[in-house]
């Protein structure tokens, strides 16, 4: 039997993945310190704060400020959510998805918890208010994907032994392993003290991001595109010797085999996609809606053309 593992985009083994919190004016300098290191990620806005306090970006000005990078709930003004009623957690979080989406553009589907503030009844409303994903607070110093994508703990906070991770997460090398660093935060937080006693802690995370940033063996991804890659994975549908594949979603999906599975057969493929065929190392690229086949040796027929198996 073949065996199969699942990858990150271009066969990796490793991401890194941003998330910070607020939308604080000192996001504008960390999205051009991520921009400049090829770093992504993901920021938790409160679309209600940000149209009172003027210390917050302005609703209209996120698209411009986060482009490249993933906008997501953080609810619309940041109430302690697991002391609300159920039906007011539930306008919470409604009324900041629909402000945010209208503001970026596009279907926003994460969150993290405000305060940190969860609960199951909390967790269990999320499936409903479209949300796929939150985040929690608190460090699990690993590299592993979450059981659970509603308690979503990252590695670290960028104030507890970043480097240290950094350095350790850098290091591995394992292939065998999927390793996910995720690092959480306040980008006021490299300006100023909670109570407002201003610091600088930027040096720290302008180091982290040069040492981590820019490698060609890292995925550097938002949280959504993180579980969207996952999802992609857990809908293939595989022989039960795994000797062919099909991809029924609308997205690429990426995996190792061993011994290689060779392609064929096409279905719906789009244009502007494209297939890597196997090779030595037996790295595969599922495209959208695409079926891989073992009778099929050579060439890949033209991506519009539908071919039997």
């Amino acid at each position: 039997m073949n065996t199969v593992l699942m990858c990150y985009p271009g066969g990796k083994y490793k991401c890194l993945t941003m998330s910070c919190d607020d939308g604080m004016k000192e996001d504008i300098r960390l999205v051009e310190l991520f921009n400049r290191q090829g770093i992504k990620g993901t920021f938790h806005l409160n679309a209600g704060s940000a149209q009172t306090d003027p210390n917050r970006i302005r609703l209209s000005d996120f698209a411009s400020v986060y482009f490249g990078h993933e906008i997501a709930c953080h609810t619309a003004t940041h109430p302690t959510i697991s002391r609300c009623p159920i039906p007011s957690v539930a306008e919470q979080i409604m009324q900041d998805r629909r402000a945010l989406e209208a503001a970026a553009g596009y279907p926003v589907r994460g969150m993290s918890y405000p305060n940190g503030s969860h609960s199951p009844d909390i967790r269990e409303l999320l499936r409903f208010t479209g949300i796929d994903y939150s985040r929690v607070v608190g460090d699990s110093f690993s590299f592993g994907m979450p059981e659970d994508f509603t308690q979503w703990k990252p590695t670290c906070h960028h104030n507890n032994q970043l480097m240290d991770t950094g350095r350790r997460f850098l290091d591995a090398a394992k292939s065998q392993y999927l390793h996910l660093m995720y690092v959480w935060g306040h980008s006021w937080e490299f300006a100023r003290k909670g109570d407002w006693t201003p610091v600088d802690n930027w040096s720290l995370i302008e180091e982290f991001c040069q040492m981590a940033g820019g490698r060609d063996d890292v995925w550097y991804a938002t949280n959504i595109e993180i579980y969207d890659c996952v999802q992609v994975f857990s809908r293939l549908q595989f022989s039960l010797d795994n000797s062919f594949v099909y991809n029924p979603s609308a997205a690429s999906g990426w995996l190792r085999t061993h011994p290689r599975i060779s392609v064929g057969s096409l279905h719906r493929l789009f244009r502007r996609l494209s297939v890597a065929v196997p090779v030595s190392v037996a790295l595969l690229r599922l495209p959208p809606r695409s079926l891989m086949h073992r009778k099929i040796q050579r060439n890949l027929p033209h991506a519009n053309s539908w071919i039997g198996s």
